[in-house]
């Protein structure tokens, strides 16, 4: 499952990773080959392991039933082998009420502890188990506690920096402006 991801100019690419599965990007063409009026690009397969913590200032948005649900420009962003940059909003930028426990069950990541998810409702729309977070993340995760990520494609917009994330098919954590999805074939 390589993907071919762009990472955003300042080294954020996108949300989603974590919480269960592997985040997976938008694909972009395997074939385009940079140039100089595209932004630097940053290898997924060069993220650390265990994954690194780092604040975020992007402004991202998101948008469900026809309302804005979330935005901020204060996240923190987790990056992570393999996986594309995941983005943890505070739980304070969402709308009140947008955000319910999900029946769903949990899951865990060895790095960041045991996530809950969260259905995402406005405009009389539901989206199922579509956010989660760490009620109790591990030490090295402590920042993210309060904070939530999504599955982008369970809403109906999601944007970084003003780009719209155009998620995968599927049911991967993909919270990556299509642009700034790359990694390297191959590898």
């Amino acid at each position: 499952m390589e993907r071919e991801v762009k990472a955003a100019e300042g080294g954020d690419a996108g949300v989603g990773g974590g919480a269960g599965g592997a985040a997976r990007s938008a694909v972009s063409d395997p074939g385009a080959s940079a140039s100089a009026a595209t932004p630097a690009r940053e290898c997924v397969w060069d993220y650390p392991r265990p994954p690194a913590l780092d604040p975020c200032s992007l402004s991202i948005t998101v948008e469900l039933g026809g309302a804005v649900v979330a935005a901020t420009s204060s996240s923190f962003t987790v990056k992570e082998t393999s996986h594309p940059p995941t983005y943890y909003l505070p739980r304070s930028c969402f709308a009140s009420g947008s955000l319910r426990p999900s029946d769903a069950r949990g899951s865990i990541c060895e790095w960041k502890g045991r996530a809950t998810y969260w259905d995402v409702v406005s405009g009389g729309r539901v989206a199922r188990a579509a956010a989660w977070s760490y009620e109790d993340p591990t030490p090295s995760f402590r920042a993210i506690k309060g904070h939530v990520s999504l599955y982008a494609g369970q809403v109906d917009t999601v944007t970084v920096n003003g780009e719209r994330v155009v998620p995968q098919p599927g049911d991967f954590c993909e919270f990556t402006p299509q642009r700034h999805a790359r990694t390297e074939a191959g590898r």
